[in-house]
């Protein structure tokens, strides 16, 4: 069996991290990713205004990339940023979904919904080829202040880790699962992260 460790919490923060910074991904056109990644800040095309979507998860980026291959997300970009602003993101977020013993009313849950400057997600995490494993990995959304703080002020830097995910497949396709595994990044339990 490919994953023989047992398996953590339903719901845990894995990433890559420093004590300063997170690495979040995400996928774009080469029109938008290339000058990201070249300039090290998103070009002004990049929309402060519209939600925005970040992973930790190398290979959950992987699974809705297609690898880096689907048509508007071809240049894979490891996007790292300041805890400090990762953390705010958490603490002001608004689960994406309704949770009744969480938001009591529907409705109170959409009015904290449309405040939030985030919103976690969680969706199955994924094994190195790209089936969905028992636990699940973040996605935060980041939208309105929460875009824009992490346009502006987050950014440490920002590499182009398309050749990676590229080469990690290459070596998925022809069974070197060690090899590719050995290539990933060092995702860890991030601190403060509570299983459930």
């Amino acid at each position: 069996m490919e994953d023989s460790h047992p398996f953590p919490p339903r719901q845990q923060i894995r990433a890559l991290h420093t004590e300063s910074t997170v690495t979040v991904y995400q996928a774009y056109d080469p029109g938008l990713g290339l000058p990201a990644a070249r300039d090290g800040r998103f070009p002004a095309a990049w929309k402060r205004e519209r939600m925005t979507w970040v992973k930790p998860s190398f290979l959950w980026m992987m699974y809705r990339s297609g690898w880096g291959m689907k048509e508007g997300q071809r240049t894979v970009l490891a996007v790292e940023i300041r805890r400090d602003g990762f953390d705010w993101a958490v603490e002001h977020a608004c689960l994406s979904h309704y949770v009744r013993d969480l938001h009591g009313e529907p409705g109170d849950w959409k009015r904290e919904l449309k405040r939030a400057p985030a919103r976690v997600q969680w969706d199955p995490e994924r094994d190195l080829h790209l089936r969905a494993l028992p636990y699940r990995s973040l996605q935060l959304g980041l939208v309105g202040e929460g875009s824009r703080r992490y346009a502006d002020e987050w950014i440490v830097g920002i590499r182009d880790v398309t050749p990676l995910a590229h080469r990690v497949h290459a070596l998925v396709r022809d069974g070197q699962l060690d090899a590719a595994r050995a290539l990933l990044p060092a995702e860890r339990v991030y601190p403060g992260t509570v299983g459930s």
